[in-house]
This record gives C-alpha cells, sequence and structure tokens, in this order.
C-alpha cells in the first residue's frame, strides 16, 4: 500500500528510486570539567579538529568539477570563512580556558550562542544561516568525538538512481550526492530559503526538506517517487502512479528546454508592451545566476549579509569593493543597493532587544539612529555609482521626515564629494521601498522626492493584515490577494504613474506566476525576483494579451469575497 509524505518542495522536479537510509552517528558530546593540568592539551586537540575540519572541506572544495554552478563552491568557501572566523575558531577556547570544559562541550557552547542570535532574526533567508552554524559545527564535532581518527562518510558508497533519507544535509554534501548517483533526497530538517535547498535547486536535484517522520517511515530500499513541485514524497507507489510520474518526468524536462529557449528572447506581451524583469540577490555570488537567467539587471541587492557573523560593521572601502564587484560582473545592467536593513530582528551585535521587533528599531530607522553605521553605507553606494548604473533604495519608510533626513545626509556627502574631487554620479536616482501601509498611503508624496518607488509584498502583506507570515498559528491569514493589500499595490502603481516614475515589485508576490498577469492589469511594467523564478514568469509574461487583462483585473479589483477573488484569478490566468 502507497504512503505519502509530505514537506517542502525546494525544486520543481520528479525522481524515482530506491531509499538509501544512512545511519548518520549522533552528536552527542559528553559534558565534562577538566582539571587545569589538561586545559593546555584540550585547547590543542580543538584547534587540531579544526584544520582537520578545514582541510577535509578545503579537498571537497578543490574536487568541484569547472563546469558546476559557482553557488556551490561560494557556500562551501562560506563554511571555510566560518571555521577561520573568531566565532567558531577561538570562542570555544575562552570557555575551556574560564569554565575548565571539555573541548566539544565548549563548541556546543559557542553554537548555542551563535543560534540563539540567528533565531531572534525575522527573515526567513537570514534566520536559516543558524544551519551553516550547525554544519560547520557538527563537521568540527565529528573530528572531536572520533579522537581525530578518519571520518566515516556516510555518502562513501556510489549509488546509482538512489534517493537519499537523512536528517540534514550541508552544502559540501551535496557534490558527493550528484557524484555518487544520486537522483534526490529527503531531509526531515532544514528550510527552503537553508543553503542546501539552494544548491539543489541550482543543481536541478528534486528534493523535499522538512519531511517529518521521513527516517522513521521510510525504510531501507523502498521504492520513493519524490515529487519535489507538489512537496510530496511516495513510498512503495503502484503501478498506475508510476507511469504517471513517467509521463511528468518526460513533460518537465520538455518544459525545462523551453525555458532555456526563453534566455534570448524579450520580456514582452503577446501585443508588445515591454516588461522589465530583474532580480533579487544577497551576496555578489548570486550574480552567476542573474547572468545565467539573462535577467534585466538587479533590482534588488540586500545587504545585510555584509553585518552578520561579525563582530563590527564593515568599512566604507570594503562595502566599496563589494558593490563594484557586483556592478562589473553586471557589465552595464543596473545594480540596486537596497540601504542596511538591520535592526533588533536581524541583529549584529550584542544590545537589540525589543518586545515587538518587527515594529522596533530597525532598517532606516537604526541607520538614522546611528549615522557611523549609516554614513559609510551612503558614502561607499555614492561612490560606486561612477562606475555603473547604480540606484538606492531605503527600505521600510514610514514619512516624509525620514526620507527627508536621508536625503540631507547625501546631499552632506555629494557636498564632500565635490570639495574633495572623489568621483560620484550626482544624478543617481534614489527610490524608496513601499512595503509600510503608510507608505503606501504617502507614496505621491514621496513621488515628488523620489526617483522610483518598490513595493516589498513580504511586509506590505504582514504589516496590512497584522498576520506574521511566519507563525503557524495565524500564517493562514497571510494572504496576498487580500483586498487592501491590492488597493495599497494600486495606488502604489497609480501614484508611480501620475508622478511618472517607475514603480517596481521586489517581494515574493513578484516572482510568482499566479500573479503575474494580475499585476501586469494593475499597471505593474518592473518586477524582481529570485532569479530562479524569472524564466517563469518571463514564460507568463509572453503569453499575455495586455488588453485582455483589462476587464477581469477590473472585476478583481472591485470583488471582496475571497470566493470571487480566486475565481477572478482563475480567468485571468486561463491558459497558462
Amino acid at each position: 500500500m502507497s504512503l505519502a509524505l509530505s514537506g517542502v518542495g525546494v525544486s520543481n522536479g520528479v525522481a524515482t528510486g530506491r531509499a538509501h537510509v544512512p545511519q548518520r552517528e549522533v552528536l552527542e558530546p559528553s559534558e565534562y570539567v577538566l582539571p587545569q593540568h589538561l586545559l593546555a592539551e584540550e585547547e590543542a586537540r580543538f584547534v587540531r579538529a579544526v584544520n582537520a575540519a578545514r582541510q577535509r572541506l578545503k579537498g571537497v572544495r578543490n574536487q568541484i568539477p569547472v563546469n558546476t554552478p559557482v553557488e556551490i563552491a561560494a557556500f562551501i568557501d562560506t563554511h571555510l570563512l566560518m571555521m577561520e572566523d573568531d566565532a567558531l575558531s577561538k570562542a570555544p577556547i575562552k570557555f575551556i580556558k574560564k569554565h575548565h570544559y571539555n573541548a566539544a562541550w565548549a563548541l556546543k557552547m559557542q553554537r548555542d550562542v551563535l543560534v540563539a542570535v540567528f533565531e531572534q532574526i525575522e527573515d526567513p533567508y537570514l534566520r536559516t544561516r543558524k544551519d551553516d552554524v550547525d554544519h560547520v559545527v557538527n563537521s568540527i564535532l565529528r573530528v572531536l568525538l572520533q579522537s581525530d581518527d578518519e571520518i566515516i562518510d556516510p555518502l562513501e558508497q556510489q549509488r546509482s538512481d538512489a534517493i537519499l533519507v537523512v536528517d540534514d544535509l550541508a552544502p559540501a554534501e551535496i557534490m558527493q550526492i550528484r557524484q555518487r548517483g544520486f537522483v534526490g533526497f529527503i531531509t526531515e530538517h532544514g528550510s527552503p530559503v537553508s543553503h542546501t535547498a539552494i544548491l539543489a535547486r541550482n543543481l536541478g536535484i528534486p528534493a523535499l526538506v522538512s519531511v517529518r517522520g521521513a527516517k522513521r517511515y521510510i525504510q531501507q530500499n523502498d521504492l520513493l517517487v519524490v515529487d519535489a513541485r507538489e512537496s510530496v514524497v511516495l513510498v512503495d507507489p503502484d503501478a498506475l502512479l508510476l507511469d504517471y510520474y513517467r509521463g511528468r518526468r518526460s513533460e518537465d524536462e520538455r518544459h525545462h528546454v523551453a525555458l532555456d529557449s526563453l534566455k534570448q528572447c524579450p520580456a514582452e506581451t503577446t501585443d508588445q508592451y515591454a516588461i522589465t524583469l530583474q532580480a533579487n540577490i544577497e551576496v555578489a555570488e548570486d550574480i552567476a545566476c542573474v547572468n545565467a537567467t539573462m535577467a534585466a539587471g538587479v533590482g534588488l541587492y540586500r545587504t545585510e549579509m555584509l553585518y552578520l557573523n561579525r563582530a563590527d560593521a564593515p568599512s566604507e572601502e570594503e562595502q566599496f569593493e563589494n558593490y563594484l564587484q557586483i556592478v562589473r560582473a553586471l557589465n552595464g545592467k543596473p545594480l540596486t543597493i537596497r540601504t542596511l536593513d538591520l535592526g533588533a530582528d536581524k541583529p549584529w551585535r550584542e544590545g537589540f532587544n525589543a518586545v515587538n521587533p518587527a515594529l522596533g528599531l530597525r532598517a532606516v530607522r537604526l541607520c538614522l539612529k546611528e549615522p557611523a553605521l549609516f554614513m559609510p553605507q551612503l558614502r561607499a553606494v555614492l561612490r560606486v555609482s561612477a562606475f555603473g548604473d547604480v540606484r538606492m533604495m531605503i527600505p521600510m519608510l514610514s514619512g516624509l521626515t525620514e526620507l527627508q533626513h536621508v536625503l540631507h545626509l547625501m546631499d552632506e556627502i555629494r557636498a564632500e564629494f565635490s570639495r574633495d574631487g572623489i568621483v560620484f554620479n550626482p544624478e543617481m536616482p534614489v527610490g524608496a521601498m513601499i512595503e509600510v501601509p503608510a507608505a503606501a498611503l504617502m507614496a505621491d508624496a514621496f513621488c515628488e522626492q523620489l526617483d522610483f518607488l518598490s513595493i516589498g509584498t513580504n511586509d506590505l502583506i504582514q504589516y496590512t493584515l497584522a498576520t506574521d507570515r511566519l507563525d503557524d498559528e495565524v500564517n493562514y491569514l497571510y494572504d496576498a490577494l487580500h483586498p487592501a493589500v491590492l488597493k495599497l499595490i494600486q495606488m502604489t502603481i497609480d501614484a508611480g504613474r501620475r508622478a511618472a516614475i517607475p514603480v517596481a515589485m521586489c517581494g515574493e508576490m513578484a516572482g510568482d506566476t499566479r500573479y503575474t498577469r494580475l499585476l501586469l492589469g494593475m499597471g505593474l511594467k518592473q518586477f524582481s525576483m529570485n532569479p530562479r523564478a524569472l524564466l517563469e514568469v518571463k514564460r507568463v509574461v509572453r503569453s499575455t494579451s495586455m488588453c485582455a487583462l483589462t476587464a477581469p483585473v477590473e472585476r478583481l479589483l472591485r470583488a471582496t469575497a475571497h470566493d470571487e477573488i480566486a475565481a477572478c484569478v482563475t480567468v485571468i490566468n486561463e491558459g497558462l
């Protein structure tokens, strides 16, 4: 009898194969106090373990084929840097010296300190960076718990057409999956925005994460079907199901070929309305994926990753070099840099506490309160504007006072640069994120002082509906099609049209093909999204007639009942 388990799909593929369920060791270090005379040797043992784990990871890094997506090496490099960072390479030694902890216990204590910081972060991508901490810590623990003996690799055997079933996977193990014949994987833990999930998408490996109870219900050599698009794994499917999924795989292969053929095609509707499709990025390494999809540029560069996992803020020069690297990689395409969106919910140092982090000191509020943090970034952005098509975007504005304060700081820097002969673009466009309902209501006033607007739907929906999209108890209320949300989006688009300035959308809604035609019909002409969604959105754009959208979109915007709105969406998306 077939069994279906649900999880979170991280790609759109289908894989069929036999389950491989390795018995991985449980990394539970013993906790004991050492006498004074053994501390020096314990410190040395910890250092040796870090070095051994680093060398093993470098070995994996060196075996990566040249034609592998750049993200693979980039994420492994991130883990190597974490091993070299004082937070993991030196902080545990303080626990050994001060508390006389054994090395494994000291490492676990430091891991708990770091993870506690990440668990306060609201942003799902940044919060799941705690997974990277776990992966790095576990690689060091494996050395410590085996007394520096050779680590037994649970993936060491060659597997043909097998599906891996494990608790979790580190990015370094993704390459081993591909090299050793695995056609897919299932993890009991993990997130769709974890590095493991991102790499699975980049490599086209069908995978599900967060499949609760997978190792309890799936036995070694069970026949499995992993349907990543529908977020389900089938255990021992019958012949009819197998035939269906064989057909699905053939259909998916044809679909991917068709999508690849769109890379060189313009993003325009059937009645020749040109649409701009740009990409969102987190780190400089994401540019490889941006260029691979032929995106029209970067519509949102989240700069927060430069500030995390470190004791101090990046210098002006470090930020400038980072931005310059991206500008050069884009080769003339526009780069929109969002200023720092950190705060109580994304702490980059100790001391940030808030009763309600989402409504607290964050983003532009934090930056204006701490100009020593903000000014180096403004200077770096303005400097790099001399080298390419650079725009700056301010997050979480709620009123004109904040905007005018930022513009005043920019004027001060321009005057200083002009006086000192520092090159910059005096006409660099400055825009704002519309992610607070007050900002949407003030869109006309913002348009008078800005060069563009970009709608951040993730927060706009959350703040409009007073619901936390990450809270399982209330996230059913998080609804992109709520009439109030659509009205705020329409108000923003209309304000931009009246002022003749561009309005883009850079939230998750922009990359979801369920909403592409609706947004086109509302007048949105610029989309910025995860680069992996871009070709799917382009496919919808190129199959859409703008003229045909007018009547059904108007009906939808007049509707107030959920069922009526859903029916209108079905009509709008007919034929997709």
